[in-house]
């Protein structure tokens, strides 16, 4: 009876389940097209930033998520991961899912010192690992000194290191950033010797420079600027290819006879290579709509940075720039991170 009773249940519940069977597939065929047409974006984005907080890339970033997370219909959270001059931040976005979700603010540090410095150390590829979305801004970087210091100029600055080679310290966003960079280079044409005190983010470098812990720093003009105009920090030269309306009285590096040091830096967006085209073509949109908004505009323009659009082509042109022209620098400095 056993085996008669199986067979009969085998034969009852079989039709039973292949049209569950059947109505599954159905049910799955019919979901498929909604969910691979699901429109990007539906759910909030990450954009990192591979510095501390209040630096001019994470303000730069913070006016992204505010207005192009607008554009996009969107939340777009800002990250603040910083550490090894924003490599560990940038080495996040490269290892991220290529779905258009993790972004990162690249700089002229991450997508260029950096490599110089870090060499076969560095942990991703600037220009393999990443899909390019769009430079945002170029903003020219300043020589500052606090206050309380004696250097009333570059001249000054530069024969008060040859007389003390080592003593004058300097602080920077961290080893291998644009800031470490660009002091060894300048010390490097001007034959000089620095002390190098390296933080972990602008913020902090810049809030121990107006404070009197370290007696100059490198920064983007976006962040020094408040502490020059209230007086707490002298600026003595700009890296720009011309004098900034903020600081009208103050002469560039190539003024001060030393062309070489170049034009300043940049900072932009980009996503993990092989995000889908389309996604990085939306959010060069969303990004470019963004930069026309009269507030993005001012806030830009107040903070000393020159907005730059770019198509994702141009930006990756702009690396390609600036990873060539910071492995020349190494040499020239023999500058190493640690």
């Amino acid at each position: 009876m056993k085996p008669f009773v199986s067979s009969l249940l085998a034969a009852k519940v079989a039709p039973i389940n292949r049209r569950f069977i059947v109505l599954g597939l159905a049910a799955t065929a019919t979901l498929a097209p909604a969910l691979a047409h699901a429109e990007y974006p539906d759910k909030p984005i990450r954009l990192i930033v591979p510095f501390a907080p209040s630096g001019s890339t994470d303000l730069a970033a913070r006016l992204i998520a505010e207005f192009a997370g607008r554009a996009l219909g969107q939340s777009i959270i800002v990250d603040n991961r910083a550490g090894a001059g924003g490599s560990l931040g940038m080495e996040q976005v490269a290892k991220a899912r290529p779905d258009g979700y993790t972004l990162g603010m690249a700089t002229m540090s991450t997508h260029g010192s950096n490599v110089a410095a870090y060499g076969s150390r560095l942990k991703y590829d600037p220009l393999k690992d990443f899909a390019p979305i769009s430079n945002v801004a170029t903003v020219p970087s300043v020589l500052a000194v606090n206050v309380r210091t004696p250097y009333k100029s570059l001249a000054d600055f530069i024969a008060a290191a040859r007389k003390e080679p080592g003593k004058i310290t300097f602080a920077s966003p961290g080893t291998g950033s644009l800031g470490h960079a660009n002091v060894e280079y300048f010390s490097s044409l001007a034959r000089i010797e620095l002390l190098h005190v390296p933080y972990k983010g602008s913020g902090m470098a810049l809030n121990d420079a107006v404070a009197g812990q370290v007696e100059a720093i490198t920064d983007n003009l976006p962040s020094a600027l408040p502490h020059i105009q209230s007086g707490r920090l002298r600026a003595l030269a700009l890296l720009s290819d011309k004098r900034s309306p903020a600081l009208p009285d103050v002469p560039t590096y190539a003024e001060l006879g030393f062309p070489q040091m170049g034009n300043g830096g940049w900072f932009g967006v980009v996503a993990p290579a092989g995000t889908p085209a389309s996604v990085v073509q939306k959010l060069n949109q969303a990004i470019h709509q963004a930069m026309k908004q009269p507030d993005f505009v001012k806030k830009m323009n107040e903070a000393g940075a020159t907005l730059i659009p770019t198509t994702p082509a141009q930006f990756q042109t702009q690396i390609q720039q600036a990873v060539a022209r910071y492995l020349e620098v190494a040499k020239v400095a023999k500058m190493e991170a640690e």
